[in-house]
């Protein structure tokens, strides 16, 4: 998947999503509670009541793709209630997926050190 990261748009849904919904689900709720067109070409990302996987809805010239990534520690959403509907861009999604929240200054996760388990 190559996208142009000036041109792609992304909505990022901003409430908890049971995720064992796939592409019939996601389409419904990107064309009902977005209020989008799912086959536009732009990126839907929705998040698990946890904030530990993302899965992201676009349409593909072919068809629906869904992408999904799942931590093993960590969180992408740091606080539910501080958390929005929005719209972004491709390097907006990017920081997001890697933990980065420009609002604040402070990393999901940290590799432990001293070989020592985090919980």
């Amino acid at each position: 998947m190559f996208f142009p990261e000036g041109q792609i748009r992304v909505h990022v849904y901003g409430r908890p999503v049971d995720l064992r919904n796939s592409f019939d689900g996601l389409y419904a709720l990107t064309r009902h509670a977005l209020g989008q067109d799912p086959l536009s070409g732009q990126l839907f990302a929705f998040f698990n009541r946890r904030a530990t996987q993302v899965k992201v809805l676009y349409w593909d010239r072919p068809g629906l793709c869904v992408w999904a990534k799942r931590l093993e520690a960590g969180r992408f959403v740091s606080d539910w209630s501080k958390v929005s509907t929005r719209e972004t861009d491709w390097t907006g999604l990017k920081l997001l997926l890697e933990g980065i929240e420009p609002k604040r200054f402070k990393k999901r996760y940290q590799h432990p050190k001293n070989g020592k388990k985090r919980t």
